[in-house]
Formats: structure tokens, sequence, C-alpha cells
């Protein structure tokens, strides 16, 4: 998603001095001012799950002093088990990067995010419900959820904030996580394609608006999710099997939404 971004952002502003892109990979970063000549991209390979690597970035700011005029935080991890079934390091991972990485690097950035600068944070429509077997990126993104609509009013007149919650999108987290084929049979009438969900974002962004959701499937999933008690949905879905459980809530979904095979 991050690249989406860049190339979004590099054709819908092109008067930006620099948009500044940072990733784990170097060989990612080259490859993407490759890709997207126009735009005068400052690449920093850092693992911001590193507090090391995060003060690199930190000092970086602090001698640039940049006007951040949008600032997008795109990175994230996930693993679609059980939390008995996953490695401790892999629940460490998906902590570090979805929550503690973003909130340092965002309060980093805000100190150069001046009147009328857009913040969009990436979170996901799983925030709008505990899911078993995805108990943790669930918790991760339900966090940014919250972090996003507080951190909104605190910087009301300063900076806008917008919180992107879309739902399974075609990118190469989807393959990490083992592919259209790992997915509960429910969820993949709702791929998305990546830059379908960038150009909304940043649309919603720009008229200011709190939450960007894409897709009517997403949409009717979190009224969904308001309208009912979140236990009698998980009840609805508990099963002994995974695909039985997923069955139920697509069934669910279904017969409460009257959402078809979108």
């Amino acid at each position: 998603m991050g690249k989406e971004f860049v190339r979004e952002i590099s054709a819908k502003l092109p008067w930006l001095d620099e948009i500044w892109a940072v990733a784990r990979n170097q060989e990612m970063l080259d490859a993407l001012k490759e890709e997207v000549p126009v735009a005068k991209i400052r690449g920093f390979a850092l693992d911001i799950t590193k507090k090391e690597d995060r003060r690199a970035l930190k000092e970086e700011l602090e001698a640039a002093k940049p006007a951040i005029r949008v600032y997008v935080a795109a990175a994230g991890a996930g693993v679609q088990k059980k939390v008995e079934e996953t490695a401790l390091e892999e629940l460490e991972n998906m902590t570090e990067l979805n929550c503690t990485a973003l909130t340092a690097l965002t309060a980093l950035c805000l100190p150069y995010c001046k009147k009328n600068s857009r913040i969009i944070l990436m979170s996901s429509a799983a925030a709008f419900l505990p899911q078993p077997g995805f108990a943790v990126y669930a918790a991760t993104k339900a966090y940014v959820l919250s972090f996003a609509r507080a951190l909104r009013r605190e910087l009301k007149g300063q900076a806008s904030v917008t919180v992107v919650c879309p739902g399974p999108v075609d990118t190469a987290f989807l393959e990490k996580m083992g592919g259209k084929e790992q997915m509960p049979s429910y969820k993949r009438h709702f791929i998305a394609r990546p830059e379908a969900v960038v150009r909304k974002a940043l649309r919603d962004s720009a008229k200011g608006k709190e939450m960007s959701v894409y897709g009517i499937s997403m949409k009717s999933l979190r009224l969904f999710s308001r309208a009912f008690p979140q236990r009698v949905i998980l009840n609805k879905a508990q099963d002994r099997s995974e695909k039985t459980s997923a069955e139920r809530i697509e069934k669910t979904f279904r017969e409460q939404m009257g959402v078809f095979n979108l």
C-alpha cells in the first residue's frame, strides 16, 4: 500500500518538493525511484520497529525541518492463525509494527505537520470486530482506529486525520498471509484493488473525512458491527472448524445486511 500511496501522491500533488519513503528494503526504494521518476523521492532504508532506526529518522527530520503536507502510515504486518499457534516473534512483530512503530513515527512527524496538513493512518475493516483466528491483527487495527479518531480531535485546527479501513486488498501483504486460497470464502468476495483503496483514501483525506471505507461491502460490515452486539456476532460465528465458522459469518452477514456476492 505504501508504494501505491507514493504513486498516487506524486501524480495528484506534483508540486511537492520531496516525497520521503521509509522501507526496510533498499532495493524496493531504488525500484520505486525508477518507477516514479517525476517525483523527487528521498528513500530511507530503516526498520521502524527498531528504536535506533527511529532515532535516525528523528535526526533526519530535525536536520531538514520539513513542512509535511501529507503523512501516511501504511506499514503493517498480519498473521492469520490462532494465538496459541502463532510464534511469539510473529505476535511481537504485529504489535510492534502495527501499534508501537505507527504511534512513534506519527509522534515524530507531528511537529512538522502544520495547519492544513493531512495525516492518513492505515487501519483495516478488521478493526470493526474481534476476529478469532485473526485476533492479534484485528486488535492492533482496532488500536489504530481508536488512536486516529482521538488524534483527530487533539489536532483540531492544526491537521486533519483520516483513518483508512479497507477489507482485504490484493497486495504482497495478502500473499504473505498465505494468499487468497488461505482466506475464508466469505472474504474472497471483498478483495479490493490497492489503487482504488488509495485513491479513495486520498479523496476522503482531501475532504477532511474522519474515516475512509472502500466498497459497499465494508461499509455494510461497519454498519453491521454497530447494529448488533459483538457478543451475538461472535457467538453466531463460533464453531468447531474454521471453515464452518467462516460460512456462518458469511450467512449471518448476508442475512442481516442483504449483501450478496459483492
